[in-house]
């Protein structure tokens, strides 16, 4: 297997014009699907009939690094395996409406946490079965679990440092 396996998808944003009387557009993750060429290289214009539009962004890059391996443990043994999405609004100049661009994706945990806690827009997609299989064969090879660490048994803990868990009692 490659040292950094990629693969491209292409993600569909829709958006959507005064979803409710709070809000003037409305912006949402439909779709990520794996990519081999068929939708060209170049974002598009799905449909829009002046309440919804999809827009369609081709070949965007999925890397696998192995320092991640645990972030896509994290998401493989989560229940609902997810494609993460990190996507920025601009908006338009003059009357022009709104857009919404994909600028990274990934299936590592970590990884959507650190553009969480960065502020970034990140929505979540189901990974497809053939994605999840080739994701966990990748984990399997490259995810090895920190060795749990004993911990002392209470008796041989100082009764002063009891209180405070398995540290010294703290100042």
């Amino acid at each position: 297997m490659d040292a950094q396996p990629t693969l491209h998808v292409a993600v569909q944003i829709d958006r959507q014009h005064q979803p409710n009387r709070w809000e003037d557009w409305r912006f949402r993750v439909v779709d990520v699907l794996l990519d081999e060429g068929q939708f060209g290289s170049t974002p598009r214009l799905l449909r829009d009939d002046g309440k919804t539009a999809s827009f369609l962004f081709p070949q965007m890059p999925v890397r696998l690094h192995r320092d991640e391996a645990e972030g896509y443990y994290l998401n493989l043994s989560s229940g609902t395996p997810v494609w993460f999405v990190m996507w920025r609004r601009q908006d338009g100049e003059g009357a022009a409406a709104p857009t919404a661009t994909p600028l990274f994706v990934t299936v590592s945990y970590h990884e959507a946490g650190r553009l969480l806690d960065a502020q970034e827009q990140v929505d979540n997609i189901p990974l497809p079965p053939e994605v999840q299989a080739a994701l966990q064969a990748y984990t399997d090879e490259h995810y090895r679990p920190e060795p749990r660490k004993r911990r002392r048994p209470q008796s041989f803990i100082a009764p002063g440092e009891r209180a405070a868990g398995d540290g010294p009692p703290s100042e």
